[in-house]
């Protein structure tokens, strides 16, 4: 008889939260027909959403079984009935929740039963036990491994969120494709596509010139266009809209051109600016070598730009991995040397963005 290799979430908050694991994990190995073959270690974590709930504590089991998985999704919950797990409230405390992430390559979508979970990208706590037990297991759906998936959270979980407006930031490099990919996803999601106002700041042609006077005045028109765009009464709650900038990357360009009285006056702004404005729910970074992106400016023939040099690209690319090296506002995915052009290509991030997006 074949056995499916599957693996169950385990978590808890409510009592001695050690101990309920521990038998829960005591009657999966008791259950018929289960064998339980490794698991994580156990972490502890912030509630996903009541800030006033007891934090809990994960881990991830992998087991064998010749049931489907309907029948072990049966018997996590007979495991849960039978340690007094109450049930009601979606994100209320529990004494123990056994959730079913993944079963073989099996995907599942029901009333009753989603497999692959349907959020367990978005969960650290998550991708880090099952990269404890298996980090080139991969994802049926997003075809990607959960080391893969875990890089892209950065250590944080995240919840999708109707109630917020599904803002996509595209980050990357001048010449790296930004613009020409928020045309192809906002066509795709039929929504709306928001573009950094290059072509009416006044000042922008005589600083790329080399007119240091007027930095300050580029970036704080930048800064204020921005706000303009982003502020969250301008966008529809629950709705994609596209931007072909990452605001936070502000201040990667201010570092590199202002002096420090200028960047002094400037990040004053910023700090009044940054809060009203709407946060992603996903970021995008091109991370595109700066030679090509260089190449791409030089086609593209914009007179401001053809000042440009390899070294500044290279900068700037500096400050974006460093910016989102440690990124805990939401997920980032990162592309390497992608081909907007390439219609598998973009068949396959559509796919995945869905998963990201509350209006998915």
């Amino acid at each position: 008889m074949s056995r499916t290799i599957a693996y169950i979430g385990l978590g808890s908050n409510l009592g001695d939260r050690k101990n309920y694991i521990d038998k829960a994990l005591q009657l999966l190995r008791e259950t018929p027909d289960v064998t339980v073959e490794r698991v994580s270690a156990i972490v502890e974590t912030k509630p996903l959403s009541d800030t006033n709930q007891p934090k809990y504590l994960n881990c991830v089991a992998e087991i064998r079984t010749p049931l489907s998985a309907w029948k072990l999704h049966e018997q996590l919950i007979n495991i849960e009935d039978s340690l007094d797990r109450q049930r009601g409230e979606k994100w209320a405390s529990r004494t123990i929740d056994l959730d079913l992430l993944l079963f073989g390559d099996e995907v599942i979508n029901s009333d009753t039963l989603t497999v692959p979970h349907s959020q367990m990208h978005l969960r650290s706590f998550v991708l880090s036990g099952l990269r404890q037990l298996n980090p080139k297991l991969e994802h049926p759906v997003l075809n990607e491994t959960v080391d893969m998936l875990a890089s892209r959270l950065n250590g944080g979980d995240f919840v999708l969120r109707p109630d917020m407006p599904q803002l996509i930031s595209i980050a990357g490099n001048i010449g790296a494709g930004k613009t020409t990919l928020t045309k192809i996803l906002a066509d795709i999601f039929k929504c709306p596509a928001i573009f950094e106002a290059y072509d009416t700041n006044p000042f922008l042609a005589k600083v790329y010139a080399g007119n240091q006077d007027l930095a300050l005045d580029s970036q704080l028109y930048f800064l204020f266009t921005r706000l303009e765009q982003l502020r969250p009464v301008s966008l529809e709650k629950g709705k994609p809209v596209v931007t072909d900038y990452l605001f936070k990357k502000e201040q990667i360009y201010a570092k590199l051109l202002l002096n420090a009285e200028q960047l002094a006056l400037y990040q004053k702004f910023y700090s009044i600016v940054s809060p009203a404005v709407a946060d992603p729910v996903l970021v995008i970074h091109l991370q595109n070598p700066p030679q090509q992106c260089l190449e791409r400016i030089h086609k593209r023939s914009r007179p401001y730009e053809q000042r440009i040099e390899s070294s500044f690209l290279e900068a700037v690319g500096a400050g974006y991995e460093q910016g989102l090296r440690d990124w805990k506002v939401c997920p980032v995915v990162r592309l390497s040397n992608f081909d907007c052009f390439d219609k598998k290509t973009i068949d396959s991030l559509i796919r995945q963005l869905k998963y990201y997006l509350a209006c998915g």
